[in-house]
């Protein structure tokens, strides 16, 4: 737990405490942080860099309301860290990790066709797991889209 207090003092260092939002060690190997979105990019190369999370498991999203909550998934051997950022709901945009993570390319893909997540600086935004054919602007994860509704949208075609 020191090693985490630690990193966590060390990142906020790094950051600025103004743009650290919160951050909590629910238990061993387990650290979440929320961070200011426009921090992003900054604090995914230090604690790549200088912390050794250099294995990005996921991306994960949800739909809170009025934000999109972005979730980055960052291992090492004996470290889990969540770094979370906010995206405003009227217009979810952060910026691509792609250049630092190779890995994040898919994962982004992925929230961006069921969150409607637009990742800026992503070479390739095209669909991952909705068809082709799936409505513009139709993002299935988000709370306002009821099955109902979507099939609503795409007017009776078979997906």
């Amino acid at each position: 737990m020191e090693d985490h207090k630690r990193l966590i003092g060390e990142f906020t260092e790094f950051l600025g405490a103004e743009n650290v939002m919160e951050s909590k060690v629910p238990r061993e190997r387990r650290v979440f942080v929320t961070i200011k979105t426009d921090k992003l990019r900054d604090a995914v190369k230090y604690l790549k860099d200088h912390e050794g999370l250099t294995h990005i498991t996921t991306i994960t999203g949800i739909d809170s309301g009025d934000e999109i909550e972005v979730l980055y998934h960052l291992a090492k051997k004996d470290l889990s860290l969540g770094l979370r950022v906010m995206a405003p709901m009227e217009e979810p945009v952060v910026d691509s990790i792609v250049d630092i993570f190779n890995g994040a390319g898919l994962y982004e893909r992925e929230v961006h066709d069921i969150l409607g997540v637009a990742f800026e600086g992503h070479p390739d935004m095209k669909r991952l797991i909705l068809p082709d054919e799936w409505p513009e602007g139709v993002h299935p994860l988000l709370k306002k889209w009821t099955l109902n509704k979507i099939r609503e949208t795409i007017d009776g075609k078979e997906w």
